[in-house]
Parts: structure tokens; sequence; C-alpha cells
């Protein structure tokens, strides 16, 4: 067990770089490839910086940044599961807190504590700053499919009232007025498909 905590957070960092290995369904904008969940961290961390005046109510953006960056990190044990994969929630759920305390568990105690904390409250989506960055990890791949002329949802035989159901309750309730833009994209989308 490593003691000093430059080292324990060095091995973290080295560990989590298997993220980017990790390849979600999601394209990338231009469609040449898919994102990897790295990508995809940063990018919610970049949709929080700049939109989080969009949230439901006040929001601590340092904390939802980091929420957004770590959300993820666990996918380095268990995999991207993608919201139309059908699997198990409660099995997810399971091998994610496993993953969780194994990554958070090689940083120094107080600082794995801390991100591992933070993680449980996204995961939870319990306070203001979790549902805001619950909401914008809907509201991304939702534009994604959008500007991708369906993406996931064409590969995935996705409805109008599926993308309702699956992402409407998450974002609206992190950001009214982003939901109103994503519900409105979707519902041309899916018009100009019939």
């Amino acid at each position: 067990m490593q003691t000093n905590p430059m080292l324990q957070q060095l091995n973290f960092l080295r560990e989590i770089d298997r993220l980017k290995s990790v390849i979600r369904q999601s394209p990338l904008l231009d469609q040449s490839r898919k994102e990897n969940s790295a990508e995809h961290s940063w990018h919610l961390a970049m949709y929080a910086l700049l939109l989080h005046d969009h949230a439901h109510s006040p929001v601590n953006l340092m904390r939802v940044i980091k929420m957004l960056l770590i959300h993820d990190i666990v996918e380095v044990d268990v995999g991207d599961t993608p919201i139309h994969s059908g699997a198990s929630p409660q099995d997810q759920a399971l091998q994610e807190q496993q993953a969780a305390k194994r990554l958070f568990g090689l940083l120094p105690v107080a600082q794995g504590a801390e991100l591992h904390d933070l993680w449980c409250e996204f995961e939870a989506a319990s306070t203001d700053d979790a549902k805001f960055a619950k909401a914008l990890d809907r509201v991304q791949p939702l534009l994604i499919n959008v500007a991708t002329n369906g993406g996931t949802w064409a590969e995935n035989n996705v409805n109008l009232e599926m993308v309702l159901q699956r992402y409407g309750p998450i974002i609206e309730r992190g950001s009214p007025a982003l939901w109103a833009h994503c519900e409105q994209a979707a519902r041309a989308h899916f018009a100009a498909k019939a």
C-alpha cells in the first residue's frame, strides 16, 4: 500500500488514463469516430462552465465541474453502459460502486473520500449541483444525436417517446431552460424523419 500522497495521486492519474480507451456509443459531431469517456467528461465540464446560468437553481460551478470530471471514472473498471442498452440498473449500480471504491481508494484517504462523496452525490442526484450535472450528462448526448442525424437513436430504434421519457425528466429537473431547447430539437428531429 502506497503511503506517499504524491505517488498515490500520480498512480491514480495513471490508472484513470484508461478512461481514454473506453469507447462510448456517441460519435463525434464530424462522425469520424466514436467519442471516448474521457472526452465526454471534458466536454461536460465545458458545458457546465458555459451553461451554469441555466441551472434550475443556483449551483456551485466548481463542484459541478468536479462531478462531471469524475462521474464516469468508474468506467475504467466497468466500461460504458449506454442509456438504450437495456442493462440491469441494479447490476450496473453495484459494479460501479465497487469500481468507485477501488479507484478513489487509490488516492490519499481524505482526497479519495472527497471525490468518492462527490461521485455518490452525482449518482444520487439529490442536490442542486448534482441535478444540474446529471442534466448536462443527458443534454450532451441528446444534442449529439440531433446533430448526427439520429446517431445512436437510429442505431437503437429509439423513438420520440423514448427520448422524452429517458432524457426529459432528468434534464428538466436540472435545467428547465435546457430541456425546453432539447425537447424542441428532439421533436423537430423526429418530425423531419416522419
